[in-house]
């Protein structure tokens, strides 16, 4: 694990951020900057969406599968209850 360390030393600063940013700058002009910047917005928004809908399906699926998961329960309860009535009798 140690030998990881060094392809990983850490998240940019300071001076890194403003290199980027600066190169961001050239590539895409000044002009461009706010459309970009919308359009990463709107993406990142969608993920997030995306991701919430899907979250809530497992939810969902999980909820229902304890819910068929009790119903299978009471449903042997009550046969076992059944049974044990009918032996009595």
């Amino acid at each position: 694990m140690s030998n990881l360390i060094p392809l990983f030393p850490g998240l940019p600063g300071g001076p890194e951020l403003l290199i980027v940013l600066l190169i961001v700058v050239l590539l895409f002009g000044a002009n461009k900057l706010p459309q970009l910047a919308r359009s990463t917005g709107q993406a990142m928004g969608e993920f997030r969406r995306g991701r919430e809908e899907i979250e809530d399906e497992l939810k969902k699926g999980a909820e229902e599968s304890e819910a068929s998961d009790e119903d299978e329960e009471t449903a042997e309860a009550e046969a076992d209850a059944d049974t044990e009535t009918e032996n009595k009798n």
